[in-house]
């Protein structure tokens, strides 16, 4: 029966959206403050701030290794620039998650081809197919060339340096009490 299949198709449909995120929104705007590796502000056309975290990347928090010179980066590639902003949500903090683009180049990316962040593989579900083969591939080569944060033998994720207790991971913990 023919209309038995449109609610099977539907379903379809809806898990391909599920798969392959799609921008929520797209705008322009000029980037005004670069808070870490990660995270800025952008003023639109209407003179309104959007705080944007950076999508399917996590850069070294400030107090760690390597993320004074994120920030630096992330600053010399974007601040004061016109970029496009394409947003997919909202995080628990209120700030846009979003990728960042100027003249079509993805910024995100740029951090990670540098070495000052790292693909966040815990949300790349979150990132079309395309962008989440990038981005890990980028992660695998400047690991390889050990690029940025990968010149340490064991860079601490920021990830694990945010639940630890001032910034010690368990790891370095047990390491130095030996």
């Amino acid at each position: 029966m023919p209309g038995s299949q449109a609610p099977r198709i539907a379903v379809v449909i809806l898990m391909m959206l599920a798969t392959s995120p799609t921008p929520a929104d797209i705008y322009d705007g000029k980037v005004v403050g670069i808070s870490d590796g990660d995270t800025v502000t952008v003023l639109d056309a209407n003179y309104q701030q959007h705080r944007i975290r950076l999508v399917g990347i996590d850069a070294p928090e400030k107090r760690q290794p390597y993320g004074a010179i994120a920030k630096r980066h992330l600053a010399s590639l974007i601040f004061l620039k016109s970029v496009t902003v394409e947003t997919t949500k909202t995080d628990r903090y209120k700030r846009e998650l979003g990728k960042l683009l100027i003249d079509g180049e993805d910024q995100n990316l740029k951090q990670v081809q540098a070495g000052l962040a790292w693909h966040y593989k815990q949300y790349a579900k979150e990132q079309n197919p395309t962008d989440r083969e990038l981005y890990a591939r980028a992660e695998d080569e400047a690991r390889t060339a050990h690029l940025g944060l990968w010149h340490d033998k064991i860079p601490s994720p920021p990830w694990e340096f945010r639940h630890s207790k001032g910034g010690l991971s368990l790891k370095s913990i047990t390491s130095h009490s030996r």
